[in-house]
């Protein structure tokens, strides 16, 4: 790209989160020979490097997710990708020696680039109960993985009847004496595969047709209080010294109000091109509506985000091959 007009401090490319789809956009418009800057919080944790075993990733059976993205990074970084630990607060838009660009403001300082792709996922879903909050740390969890090994010959509740929550349960098992899934509806969500090694697992007990109410104790979890959905007077208490929850994502945008359309729950409105509603904004993985959410299709995202990206930019500098 020789002779490329460049803003003077300015990326080609900036991309917001460290997880799958911002690596792997990371490593594509890396390699294309665009200056790109990775930003990630530190305070901000990708699901994937805290979930124990993934099967699924074409390729590459059995790694644990922590090693996977090890993996991403060491690639990506090998073509060039630079990072930062930043916490992002906003967008604004910005002239880079005559081209439209933006302005990413952090908490470490403000960034410029040409292009922008968010890929800042999303985080878990807390149920709001009574309980909840105060026990955060001291019984109750979001992640299998980093708490699990405190709960060894402990009975735990885990909340949710999706992949993550079966999958999850499933690991428990290692530790715990008796895992009991709290589910809504009466039967899982989660996959058959899933659906069948629960089932199988008789260290796994099921409270079908039920939402817990309230989590209680004193200093530490004891129990929770679950109500049946069906006859919400029937409520009963399940002992436990332990509360996992997984019962979906609440995507990481808040800081794109009024930059970017969002939809429905705060998901980012992308077509299929990874195209946002603003002009050099682009959105892949968890953090955009979709129908699925998974490590494979967060890193096509990333691919396709990073590829539009470089059109884009190319199509600022005049560098752009005719179309």
């Amino acid at each position: 790209m020789n002779g490329e007009k460049r803003p003077e401090g300015a990326y080609d490319v900036l991309i917001i989160g460290g997880g799958p789809a911002g690596l792997t956009a990371g490593l594509y418009a890396a390699r294309a020979n665009f200056r790109t800057l990775l930003v990630e919080s530190g305070m901000v944790m990708s699901q994937i490097t805290v979930t124990h075993l993934v099967e699924n990733y074409p390729g590459v059976p059995d790694i644990g997710g922590y090693d996977l993205v090890e993996k991403f990074k060491e690639q990506a970084k090998k073509f060039g990708l630079q990072g930062a630990y930043a916490a992002v607060a906003g967008l604004e838009k910005a002239t880079l020696s005559g081209m439209p660009g933006w302005k990413v403001k952090t908490d470490a300082g403000d960034f410029e680039a040409l292009s922008v792709i968010v890929a800042t996922g999303a985080n878990w879903r807390k149920i709001g109960v009574p309980g909840e909050a105060e026990f955060t740390g001291r019984g109750v969890s979001y992640c299998a993985t980093c708490d699990g090994p405190f709960f060894r010959e402990r009975e735990v509740v885990v909340i949710g009847g999706g992949d993550t929550a079966v999958q999850e349960a499933l690991f428990l098992t290692n530790f715990a004496s008796k895992v009991t899934i709290v589910h809504r509806r009466d039967r899982l969500r989660a996959t058959p595969l899933l659906r069948e090694r629960a089932a199988s697992n008789p260290k796994i007990a099921f409270a079908w047709d039920s939402i817990v109410t309230e989590i209680g104790g004193k200093e530490a979890v004891t129990h929770v209080r679950v109500a049946n959905v069906k006859e919400p007077e029937e409520t009963r208490e399940i002992p436990a010294d332990g509360v996992f929850v997984f019962i979906g994502l609440v995507p990481n945008t808040g800081f794109l109000e009024g930059a970017v359309k969002l939809g429905r729950d705060g998901y980012i409105v992308a077509d299929r091109d990874m195209k946002t509603s603003a002009p050099g904004i682009f959105a892949c993985g968890d953090c955009i509506e979709k129908l699925l959410r998974q490590v494979v299709t967060a890193c096509g995202d990333g691919a396709t985000a990073a590829f539009s990206a470089q059109l884009y930019v190319e199509d600022l500098k005049g560098t752009g091959y005719p179309r």
